[in-house]
């Protein structure tokens, strides 16, 4: 009998740190720049939006272009590069001393980002065992889960109790801690074995940028973050208008709990049973926990609502991830990766402009309705073009 691969290397955790404090800054910077920018600069409503708005801009732009320079020169270089960028792009906002200077600062920090994390995901695709892809991807993710719930939680508290400066010096700080951890990491990656056999030809054209067999899930991945693009953006205007705002500040930590609780097993589900036996409860548990969330009257149902989106968007995204690299060669693994996180981020950038509108038009309860209708349209496309025939493990 094969002798089970390690999973918790040396490579594997520093990899995972760094990436959690790669997002941990953009998620914390993400709830206070909007703010920043309107308080220093008197920056208007819109334009504080386009403040938030043009790193996502950055970070899709970086995305495009580093699978396939991936491809070319290694995944190491490109995180090196990209966590340059980073520090570099967060020390620049020392002297965005105004408005003009702070747009261009956070697309060069949206760029360092984008290199930085499509980089992180394509080193851990590297290093995991095929045979434990799903579960070693799982695990990863919640490097960006936690960061997701705890970075929104530091911006607000520091932002309560402290100067903006202070959130600079602290995003700067982690920033040069990964930065010194990267020198942790060995200089070539382990390699996986390749899974399918590679053709000759070179891909051109879009091919240069995109994975072909990843576009299915990337797609059903654009619908669902648009759905969890919702929760991130207008929770905190729902939960004012509901009389919530107390149970709202845990909401997204519940959220965080129930994916560290359920990660464990979702990966090795994944692993050993295939991409439906996980993809589709959790999107079903979705729907259903957005629906919950329209018609949260009370606290308790409320923090409810968020463990099961927690359990349903948290363990869909993983999995998709992995979903997207089955029976992609090890060449294409940066592309593959670069084509699931472009259509995760056009859903978490796109989403809010038009969610906006539709809230103002029918309001936050009749918003998460039609969310919750959007992620059963993303289950459907998951079955129908979605699903991808997993590696026979021997």
């Amino acid at each position: 009998m094969e002798k089970k691969q390690n999973l918790w290397t040396k490579d594997f955790i520093f990899i995972s740190i760094i990436n959690f404090f790669l997002m941990l800054v953009m998620y914390m910077l993400m709830v206070t720049i909007a703010p920043f920018a309107v308080e220093e600069y008197g920056a208007s409503a819109s334009m504080a939006g386009l403040v938030s708005g043009i790193f996502i801009i950055g970070t899709l732009l970086a995305r495009l272009a580093t699978g396939r320079v991936i491809e070319s020169i290694g995944s190491r270089r490109i995180l090196f590069f990209g966590l340059i960028l980073s520090v570099v792009g967060v020390a620049l906002y020392f002297i965005a001393h105004s408005l003009p200077v702070l747009l261009i600062v956070r697309f060069i920090h949206g760029l360092g980002l984008g290199i930085a994390s499509t980089a992180t995901g394509t080193v851990i695709a590297q290093i995991i065992p095929p045979s434990r892809r799903g579960e070693g991807i799982g695990y990863f993710s919640l490097s960006t889960v936690l960061a997701t719930a705890i970075g929104p939680f530091f911006g607000i508290y520091l932002s309560q109790h402290t100067d903006f400066t202070w959130i600079f010096i602290f995003s700067l700080v982690l920033g040069i801690i990964g930065l010194a951890m990267f020198f942790f990491v060995d200089k070539r990656p382990e390699e996986a074995p390749q899974e399918v056999v590679e053709t000759k030809e070179a891909p051109k054209g879009l091919a240069n940028y995109i994975e072909k067999s990843a576009l299915p899930i990337a797609v059903i991945t654009l619908l669902a973050g648009i759905g969890y693009s919702g929760v991130l953006s207008f929770l905190s205007f729902y939960a004012k208008e509901a009389n919530l705002v107390g149970a709202a500040s845990f909401f997204f930590l519940i959220y965080a709990l129930a994916i560290l609780v359920s990660r464990p097993f979702s990966g090795k589900l994944l692993d050993r049973k295939g991409g439906t036996f996980v993809v589709v409860p959790s999107l079903v548990l979705f729907a259903g926990g957005l629906l919950l969330l329209s018609q949260s009257h009370t606290g308790l149902i409320l923090l409810v609502a968020g463990a099961i989106i927690g359990l349903g968007f948290g363990n869909f995204q993983s999995c998709a991830q992995a979903i997207a690299l089955i029976g992609v060669p090890i060449k294409r693994i940066g592309i593959a990766t670069s084509t699931f996180y472009i259509f995760l981020d056009f859903g978490f950038g796109l989403g809010p402009y038009f969610l906006g509108n539709i809230a103002t038009a029918y309001g936050y309860r009749d918003l998460y309705m039609i969310l919750a209708g959007l992620v059963v349209v993303a289950l459907i496309l998951y079955l129908l073009i979605g699903r991808k025939k997993r590696p026979v493990i021997q």
